[in-house]
């Protein structure tokens, strides 16, 4: 991705920079960053290598501190945007991945092309411009130039759930279901990026005409709620519990909330994490904690 960038500089005028992060996870982690280092001295390119200061314990862990890194080090230096070297093989891998762990189509549709960094720095935009071409054929890529390539030992380390899907699954997959099996899973991963945002922007502005903020909790009013799809009652529901629990909402939490739209006055639910409570109040669905309840019962 560097050296596809740098031979596109001249053309379009950007100011390139390299970012290496250490996650001190590797034996070799330090003899990495210095090949990094080399490589972006020999092209004559800023470089930034960013050491944990402790292994993070997780690949989320790990994801997190990395981001941090590039969000800190973009709004230091007046970059707009973050360059991953994300391919359709990783996103293939993704999809996979969040299948089984149960996402739905948000999951899914993850690794888009281009996205905020995060909320608080929403005018820095992450970037994947490698996402239509395979693994396989960035790695002919360097071939043919005769590029040199670090490979990560951890990749094979199977402990990693991502590294079975890479080492195990996906060949399976090739062998005997479909042989453009990244390129099918990547396209069908950049058709639910578009459902979702449409899925998203109606959600937003449904839920702003059925959700209201109480003092001690939430009401969502039933006219409107009831006669939506029942995506959008899924999507409504879990954007409300997101903010209501202490938690990530499950798919038990979404529907049990959602069963709600058609059930007879005074039916109400089990409590959610927390302690919340929702019941159906005539022409709408409360969601408050069970001392509210009990409070407002008693008056």
């Amino acid at each position: 991705m560097a050296r596809l960038l740098l031979d596109l500089q001249p053309k379009w005028g950007w100011r390139l920079a390299v970012v290496h992060c250490d996650h001190r996870w590797r034996a070799d982690a330090a003899e990495n960053a210095a090949h990094v280092a080399q490589l972006a001295q020999q092209w004559q390119i800023p470089c930034w290598i960013e050491t944990a200061q402790t292994p993070p314990p997780s690949e989320a862990a790990a994801r997190t501190w990395r981001y941090g890194v590039f969000a800190t080090l973009a709004r230091t230096h007046g970059y707009d945007y973050v360059a991953t070297g994300h391919t359709a093989s990783d996103r293939a891998e993704t999809v996979l991945y969040n299948l089984v762990r149960g996402s739905g189509a948000n999951g899914m549709q993850s690794l888009s092309w281009q996205r905020p960094l995060d909320a608080k720095h929403p005018h820095i935009r992450v970037t994947r411009p490698l996402l239509q071409l395979t693994r396989q054929e960035t790695g002919t890529f360097c071939q043919d130039l005769a590029l040199p390539v670090w490979l990560d030992s951890s990749n094979d380390d199977l402990s990693y759930r991502r590294n079975r899907i890479r080492q195990e699954l996906m060949p399976y997959l090739r062998s005997h279901f479909n042989p453009n099996v990244e390129t099918t899973l990547a396209q069908t991963a950049d058709i639910l990026t578009a459902e979702v945002a449409y899925l998203e922007a109606q959600t937003e502005e449904l839920y702003s005409q059925t959700v209201e903020r109480l003092d001690q909790g939430w009401r969502i009013l039933l006219a409107r709620f009831q006669t939506a799809p029942l995506a959008l009652q899924r999507r409504i529901a879990r954007r409300l519990l997101q903010t209501a629990l202490p938690q990530q909402p499950t798919f038990e939490h979404i529907e049990k909330l959602v069963a709600l739209a058609h059930a007879p006055n005074r039916t109400r639910t089990d409590p959610f994490p927390g302690g919340l409570l929702a019941w159906v109040e005539r022409d709408s669905i409360e969601l408050r904690s069970q001392k509210r309840r009990l409070d407002s019962q008693g008056r």
